[in-house]
């Protein structure tokens, strides 16, 4: 219902067999291009605001161009670069990215693929990724005071120029043990192309990092990399055969666009890195020791493709297990209650929910509520006039209820600003004249910014902040709002403060706050909101325990920094 933006999709594959192989078996020269636009169409739910593609060839001669870009903005950019390929694009090595911002920095110059040249090729990097770094301010201090200058402050620049000059000294290192065996002229680059190691470049590099990253890589000497940060807090999936080597941000896509089955594609492990030498040769290696497992849950509430195998079956179990609050909420009268959703992320939460009912034997009634139409442009200037276009964003299936006699069971994903609800929803469904309205979310209450990836950086943008700083408010908790703000000034590392701030509360008390902020003043039907509790997550989805957004606990020193640098910014702001 409240979109939200993930930071973005990769898309990885490598061609083991002579480009003369694909377009006799296959019957074009395309076929990789044609993979790749596939892996990424397959995730464009990732990224909307841009996408771009690299590639290498390992056959071109010197003189000749070898390595090949191509970037584009907008919800059509994956239409818009492949039309662009041509046929002296082809290479071996192919790499594409899709994005969304969480950063606040759009233009094409903010898009993925970037490249670094070199007149060497094994110098050449070409890096892309699906990764947000909490601590970018001490990497760009490292950079500048080893003498370098980066050109754009941003954490995909600056990983670019870190990257690259580890590869720069892998390459001299290479070129003095070239020289020490005897070799010289091209016998030394070929040496060199023949024996780069990115498992000592990716070492060297991400050791200075903290952050939720995949970051893939090709170098212009036919290296291929992925690695994936050592909480696991983004995924990657590969597959290998003996005719390519495929990785993606999600399984299904690799699913989809190779044939395959669930067995055959693998998970990369948290700190492992995937890494395909020139020659073909693949290996997996561990680049930083593994920590505390931290998969981030919200990729199985919402940003993954529902078509996976295990993510389809814990969406519906995070709908099933809400069963009994929703029996509450509704005084066990099923009989004359309707069960919806809104569209379309929460279909498989919905499915669970009413398979919850049916279980314990109950005949629900079911009805396609909600309806999204097209997107409306709130091209009027005037405050109220832009809410009143949005209300009509949503409309409903008029005579799906019997008025004033059946309560409205509606499941979301996640409720996280509440704008929606208040300005659209909540509107709307009074329309049809409930006796009483139970908003359902299949995630627990989000209570905290996301630092790795997911575009939720502001306390305030949250509804259960919010009502949880009116409660405060009203109880006259000021003293315990001053002491968590002195703790997140005094010691901002250590621990989440702003957990504190929430200690004093239920969870239904803060429900009903929420209802109070966001419920139109001329709405008729009372409403309840019921959320999944943090249990029933990891219940749910027992592989993927990273839950920051919910609880504060962050994997990371630099999300908690950043959390407790966030209320900072809140308290010194309200305060003015």
């Amino acid at each position: 219902m409240e979109q939200l933006k993930h930071e973005c999709g990769v898309a990885m594959i490598r061609l083991l067999k002579p480009l003369s192989y694909y377009e006799k078996k296959y019957g074009t020269w395309a076929y990789g291009f044609n993979k790749l636009y596939l892996m990424m169409e397959k995730q464009h739910n990732r990224g909307q605001e841009g996408a771009g593609i690299a590639s290498v060839s390992l056959t071109n001669e010197p003189g000749t161009e070898y390595m090949f870009r191509e970037k584009a903005e907008g919800k059509d950019a994956i239409t818009e670069i492949f039309s662009r390929v041509t046929q002296d694009m082809a290479g071996e090595l192919l790499m594409g990215h899709l994005r969304y911002s969480t950063t606040g920095k759009s233009g094409l110059t903010f898009v993925h693929p970037f490249l670094r040249r070199n007149n060497w090729r094994a110098k050449n990097l070409c890096l892309c990724g699906n990764f947000n770094m909490t601590n970018i301010d001490e990497v760009f201090q490292f950079l500048t005071a080893q003498g370098q200058s980066p050109r754009v402050y941003g954490d995909a620049y600056i990983t670019l120029e870190l990257m690259g000059h580890r590869l720069d000294r892998e390459v001299e290192r290479l070129f003095e043990e070239a020289k020490a065996t005897g070799l010289k002229g091209l016998d030394i680059t070929r040496y060199i192309d023949d024996h780069v190691d990115m498992a000592n470049v990716l070492r060297k590099t991400m050791e200075h990092y903290d952050g939720g990253y995949v970051m893939c890589g090709l170098t212009g000497s036919g290296e291929m990399f992925s690695v994936r940060d050592p909480w696991g807090i983004r995924p990657a999936f590969y597959y290998r055969d003996d005719e390519i080597i495929a990785l993606a941000s999600e399984r299904p896509v690799l699913q989809t666009t190779f044939d395959l089955q669930y067995e055959d594609i693998h998970e990369l492990k948290p700190g492992e890195a995937l890494i395909v030498h020139k020659n073909g040769e693949s290996r997996l290696e561990q680049i930083m020791p593994t920590q505390q497992l931290s998969a981030c849950s919200f990729e199985r509430i919402y940003f993954s493709r529902g078509s996976d195998r295990d993510i389809y079956q814990e969406r519906k179990r995070l709908g099933e297990q809400l069963t009994p609050a929703i029996l509450k909420a509704i005084d066990g009268d099923v009989e004359n209650t309707v069960f919806s959703y809104i569209p379309n992320t929460a279909e498989v939460a919905y499915y669970g929910m009413t398979d919850g009912f049916r279980q314990q034997g109950y005949n629900v009634r079911t009805e396609k509520v909600v309806w999204k139409d097209i997107k409306l442009r709130t091209f009027i200037s005037a405050n109220t006039e832009r809410n009143d276009l949005a209300a009509h964003v949503y409309d409903i299936s008029y005579g799906s209820l019997r008025p004033n006699e059946d309560n409205l069971v509606i499941i979301d994903d996640s409720i996280v600003r509440g704008t929606t609800l208040r300005e659209s929803i909540f509107k709307i469904l009074d329309r049809l004249h409930p006796k009483k309205i139970v908003m359902v979310s299949s995630s627990p209450q989000i209570r905290y910014p996301d630092y790795y990836g997911i575009d939720m950086a502001r306390l305030e943008e949250f509804c259960a902040f919010r009502a949880t700083m009116a409660l405060i408010e009203e109880r006259g908790l000021w003293q315990l709002v001053n002491d968590v703000y002195l703790a997140c000034k005094r010691n901002s590392h250590s621990e989440n403060h702003v957990r504190a701030l929430y200690e004093p509360f239920t969870v239904d008390e803060i429900n009903r706050k929420i209802v109070e902020m966001l419920r139109p003043t001329d709405m008729q039907a009372p409403i309840e909101l019921v959320f999944q509790s943090i249990e029933g997550l990891h219940e749910a989805c027992p592989n993927h325990p990273g839950d920051w957004y919910f609880t504060g606990h962050y994997p990371t020193p630099g999300g908690t920094r950043l959390v407790n640098q966030a209320f900072v910014n809140y308290y010194e702001t309200t305060k003015k």
